[in-house]
């Protein structure tokens, strides 16, 4: 009988792929460190037999992909999201290095699911898409060349999470219940209508305070009872205005 594997908690999400056999290929560096959950959104071709063709073993993966149009689809039910990026990013959330990052998604994923955002091979990730992870994992590679094809990127970081599993066999502390991102995004969706109810955000001019309180919750890494409590805050506020 199989035991589930921290691993098998890990979604791989390859945003906007526009290759199909990156799809495969992505497929197959997964299944060699033993992961199996994929999800894409919005791939330019796919089902396609490019993919089939550069996944070889591993098709049972591509039969059970999941793709979603949008990244809060993707995103759904995971407690903690990494964005893959070699950009620099003004008001960025933690960054970590692929093997930091890997044992930090692991000591989550032992519990809940967790995911790693892969962006476009030609554009990388938005700022909008990097804005929804909790904390950033940069590769480190040749400052001269740092573009790592997408497949490859996945390889890495496979193998850095697999890494991870076998120096840690041991279950890690209890980290308590981690809030999910659906409970992050309705509770920031109910933080700004208090803010714009206050007047302490004009809706027309927002500039990057959403962008900002997004990164500070982001590094507190809201539990469920802490997002419960500031949600009752907010609805007792906004009864006294």
């Amino acid at each position: 009988m199989n035991t589930l594997s921290p691993l098998d908690n890990v979604r791989i999400i390859l945003s906007h792929t526009s290759h199909p056999g990156n799809i495969g290929a992505a497929a197959r560096a997964m299944k060699t460190m033993g992961l199996s959950s994929l999800y894409l959104i919005n791939p330019r071709l796919f089902p396609d037999k490019a993919a089939d063709d550069r996944a070889v073993s591993a098709r049972d993966i591509l039969e059970k992909i999941k793709v979603c149009t949008e990244l809060d689809e993707a995103l759904e039910s995971t407690v903690l999201s990494a964005a893959i990026t070699a950009r620099p990013r003004g008001l960025s959330h933690d960054i970590f290095n692929a093997r930091q990052g890997a044992r930090e998604l692991l000591r989550y994923a032992r519990q809940q699911p967790v995911a790693l955002l892969f962006g476009a091979e030609t554009s990388g990730l938005t700022t909008a898409e990097v804005s929804k992870c909790q904390m950033i994992i940069h590769i480190p590679a040749n400052p001269g060349f740092s573009s790592l094809n997408l497949a490859s990127a996945v390889q890495v970081m496979a193998y850095e999470l697999r890494m991870a599993l076998i120096e840690h066999e041991e279950p890690a502390p209890s980290i308590g219940s981690p809030a999910n991102f659906n409970e992050l995004e309705l509770f920031y969706a109910h933080l700004e209508q208090a803010m714009i109810a206050s007047e302490f955000l004009n809706p027309q001019k927002p500039r990057l305070l959403m962008q900002r309180i997004r990164r500070l919750f982001g590094r507190a890494r809201l539990e469920k009872e802490e997002v419960q409590i500031l949600r009752g805050i907010l609805t007792a506020l906004g009864k006294r205005w």
